[in-house]
């Protein structure tokens, strides 16, 4: 296999574990609907980015690198962030059937605006579609393939060991306090974003 796609594929899956709100939707979701549900957000999320990297890989593969939007983007993010912290916040018991916490617009909304996402493609990963692209035939779609398998292979497998602590998590006494943590983690990404937003500007 060429190197460059098995670099893409760690890029993927090495960079879903970084913390960010979609991983902490989809601890929040197997935490709400158990494991198998959670796959809901993944392909939610999979492909919300996938998406958004296509468009982005075909935006900035011929164009200069414009970061200038990037510090409207984190506030746009944060403010997102505190809104859905809000849902969170408010839990108090398991309720699978009557709730569903992430919608696709939500997890397409949370992508949209995530800042770093952005920051990520563009600065890491589309010089390296792109130079992939010149060696290879379709090499930047071939890259985009490979990361996103990355990515999805590493959700499930951070999903699959958070979920072997679920039924610790889901009691009673536990569980608000627990999306009250998720809340605050949601929280605690919008008020980076949004600092980084700010300092950006400035």
């Amino acid at each position: 296999m060429n190197a460059g796609l098995i670099e893409a594929f760690w890029l993927g899956f090495i960079g879903f574990m970084i913390p960010g709100p979609i991983l902490s939707a989809i601890f929040t979701e197997i935490l709400q609907s158990g494991f198998k549900k959670s796959f809901r957000t993944i392909f939610y999320a999979l492909i919300a980015e996938a998406a958004l990297a296509f468009v982005t890989i075909l935006l900035f593969s011929s164009m200069v690198e414009d970061q200038r939007i990037f510090p409207f983007i984190s506030l746009v993010g944060a403010v997102v962030l505190v809104w859905m912290s809000r849902s969170l916040w408010k839990i108090k018991s398991i309720n699978s059937d009557s709730q569903q916490i992430f919608t696709f617009s939500k997890i397409g909304l949370l992508t949209l605006t995530n800042g770093l996402f952005a920051t990520y493609w563009i600065t890491v990963c589309v010089p390296k579609a792109i130079a992939l692209n010149q060696t290879v035939v379709n090499g930047k779609y071939l890259f985009l393939g490979a990361i996103e398998l990355g990515w999805f292979l590493g959700a499930v497998v951070l999903a699959y060991i958070f979920a072997r602590f679920r039924p610790l998590l889901i009691k009673p006494k536990i569980i608000g306090p627990t999306f009250k943590i998720f809340a605050l983690t949601f929280v605690y990404f919008a008020i980076t974003m949004a600092y980084k937003g700010i300092v950006d500007l400035i």
